[in-house]
């Protein structure tokens, strides 16, 4: 075995989903607001012990693929053969080149799998050449003939429900699935079991069941809201009047007898939002991530600090509950405008316009805002975002 070799997840997502129905393949479908597929991919390139990932997929999806995986540096698809078995030899032939010490093969319609799982798969190749995530069974099992009588009752002592990932040494599991081609085996530990090597059982875990139909996608959907944790942040943006004829303020352009000064440009209530989703995030702040010295951000469009937060969230599998923008000014006047900033707000994040407020106020001409010399934002952003560490 080359122990020093790369670990490569390879992440099967070649099937059609006969029994799933509707109008994608099932690894395609939505699930918390992005592909089930996505879920799986970004357990794994979120994981510091894999190297690189292969997936398998349809001779007709690639376009699903590159559109439900874009911004993952991934190996490039490999295209997958008639059953799930040769999907599979497929899918490990194509990075023998890589020389791979490890292999853990995924089933892209399991997407609650997590690093734990990850690790307790990895950590037991340390020992054999295979391991499974399992969990016993707990049901009571019937034996039925063809009429739907009860033939026996089959004892659950010792019976696991077998999951994925599935881990194995490269070379093991490779000379395996040469040595059964033409047979009919249900997983890869079958295989690897064919060639005579043992392969373990490690714990694995009730939210990694595989979605097969319509109501495992409504179950799955009920436990992943049920695992995001409601995060929200505080923004905070001030900007002063200076030359000028007119100010941009949530995206909106309004005439006015001043400039706002700034280097990019000045949006206080754009630049707000952003520091409240990034607050959120525990990213950081806007001057972080766009550097007021950079010459690139010199007149930018504040947009462009918006969208950007955004794709974090995204990134991080969640998703923009509400955002909430108070503007403190004496001038202009908001109201006029509000609600075309609202409409902009959601528009520059694809958010429902139901989720954003734009609110405005005074300072009973109190203060800087009340000498009208600036104008002022706070902004609240509440997001759904997965734990971290989950288990």
């Amino acid at each position: 075995m080359n122990v020093n070799g790369p670990t490569i997840a390879l992440v099967v997502a070649a099937g059609r989903g006969r029994r799933f129905g509707g109008p994608v393949p099932k690894q395609y479908a939505r699930l918390g607001g992005e592909p089930v597929i996505r879920h799986c991919i970004r357990a794994f390139s979120g994981h510091p012990r894999i190297d690189a990932i292969k997936v398998v997929i349809g001779p007709d999806d690639q376009d699903d693929y590159h559109a439900a995986l874009a911004g993952f540096d991934l190996l490039p698809p490999t295209i997958g053969g008639e059953t799930r078995q040769e999907s599979v030899r497929l899918g490990l032939l194509s990075v023998a080149e890589m020389s791979p010490a490890r292999v853990l093969i995924h089933d892209a319609a399991r997407p609650g799998v997590t690093h734990a799982v990850i690790d307790r798969v990895l950590d037991a190749l340390e020992r054999q050449p295979g391991a499974v995530p399992a969990l016993p069974v707990a049901d009571t099992l019937k034996r039925g003939d063809a009429h739907g009588a009860i033939i026996a009752t089959v004892p659950r002592a010792d019976l696991f429900r077998a999951q994925t990932p599935q881990g194995f040494r490269f070379d093991a599991i490779m000379t395996a699935h040469q040595s059964v081609i033409g047979q009919e085996l249900t997983d890869d530990a079958s295989v690897l079991e064919a060639a005579g090597l043992e392969v373990t059982l490690v714990e694995g875990m009730s939210g990694l069941d595989k979605i097969t139909t319509t109501d495992d996608l409504v179950r799955a959907e009920a436990l992943y809201a049920a695992q995001l944790e409601t995060r929200v942040g505080q923004g905070i943006d001030v900007h002063a009047f200076g030359p000028g004829s007119s100010v941009t303020i949530c995206g909106i352009k309004i005439p006015h007898s001043h400039g706002l000064v700034g280097h990019s440009d000045a949006d206080v209530g754009l630049h707000a939002l952003t520091d409240a989703i990034l607050g959120a995030l525990g990213d950081g702040d806007i001057g972080q991530h766009f550097q007021p010295t950079d010459p690139r951000w010199k007149g930018a469009d504040s947009a462009v600090f918006l969208a950007h937060a955004a794709s974090l969230v995204a990134d991080r599998g969640g998703e923009i509950r509400h955002l909430d923008v108070t503007l403190i000014c004496e001038a202009p006047k908001i109201g006029p405008h509000r609600e075309t900033m609202r409409k902009r707000i959601a528009e520059i994040i694809n958010l429902d316009l139901s989720r954003v407020s734009v609110k405005a106020t005074t300072t009973e001409r109190l203060g800087f805002t009340g000498r009208r010399e600036g104008i002022a934002a706070e902004a609240v952003a509440t997001l759904a975002l997965p734990p971290v560490g989950l288990p």
